[in-house]
């Protein structure tokens, strides 16, 4: 389970017969990884992507921020979103009403 360091950005090492390998020192302190953290695991392309739980949050709030609306909660957007659509829903149950209301009549005078 040997790995060297082969430059700033790269490390090799070696998976052991039982499929582990150690993530040098130097990783983990910039990963922020501390004896019993879990990470999170994926292969995409091919490629093994390793991430803190923490990372991952972080990294999902960044990708979230860019639909956010500065100085408005999300929660209070989605409250405001609900309140219209219930309002919408309530004119249209009125609409409904009324029509039957209208044939109702309609069918006593015949």
């Amino acid at each position: 389970m040997a790995s060297t360091v082969t430059g700033q950005h790269f490390v090799s090492g070696k998976i052991n017969a039982n499929g582990r390998i150690v993530i040098p020192a130097a990783i983990r302190l910039q990963m922020g990884i501390k004896p019993g953290d879990s990470v999170l695991m994926e292969v995409e392309d091919g490629v093994l992507r390793m991430e803190t739980h923490r990372a991952r949050i972080q990294r999902i709030q960044r990708e979230i921020a860019q639909y956010c609306k500065p100085g408005l909660l999300a929660s209070d957007e989605l409250i405001a979103e609900r309140r219209e659509e219930a309002r919408r829903e309530e004119e249209e149950l009125e609409r409904d009403r009324a029509e039957r209301n209208r044939w109702a009549k309609v069918d006593q005078v015949a």
